[in-house]
């Protein structure tokens, strides 16, 4: 089987260092960035003003080892957890995945909010949040994750993930 992703923009952020930005996009709630497309994708883009919110698939570009066991930035037991129950950027794989805001489509610029990317990471793909389909009914379960959305927003990366 032949894997083959390419590169369809840029996520331009201000967050210039893997140290000190916030973790999960609810700490990040005012930061707005742009996704600069390619040209060639930028037909891709139709239609997509009339969501909300989607999803950023992206690639941690400065992640150069993974784990398969760490200690995530919101376990406050400091209890080294298995890679697959967290969302570090050490995966096997490096694929990032968040759900932002959607502010603005202009040509092939979008603006959003909510970020928690580095600048210049590239994007593999964005899909449309859409509620129907997305959002889960019933119980839902946490695992290990006991901190609160608003511990999780105070958070800030460290040094923990850089090389």
């Amino acid at each position: 089987m032949q894997i083959n992703l390419r590169q369809i923009a840029t996520i331009k952020s201000p967050f210039c260092e893997l140290t000190n930005m916030p973790v999960q996009p609810c700490g990040a709630s005012e930061i707005y960035a742009h996704i600069e497309f390619k040209e060639e994708f930028a037909e891709g883009l139709k239609d997509l003003e009339g969501f909300s919110h989607v999803y950023l698939i992206y690639y941690f570009h400065k992640i150069e080892k993974h784990q398969l066991s760490v200690i995530p930035f919101n376990d406050t037991t400091n209890t080294p957890r298995g890679v697959f129950s967290t969302r570090t950027p050490m995966h096997p794989n490096s694929i990032g995945l968040s759900v932002v805001e959607l502010v603005d489509v202009q040509n092939n610029i979008v603006t959003i909010k909510g970020v928690d990317i580095l600048d210049g990471t590239p994007l593999l793909d964005i899909k449309p949040y859409i509620e129907n389909f997305d959002k889960i009914e019933g119980e839902v379960k946490n695992g290990w994750m006991k901190s609160s959305s608003q511990e999780v927003s105070a958070i800030r990366s460290d040094e923990r993930f850089v090389k």
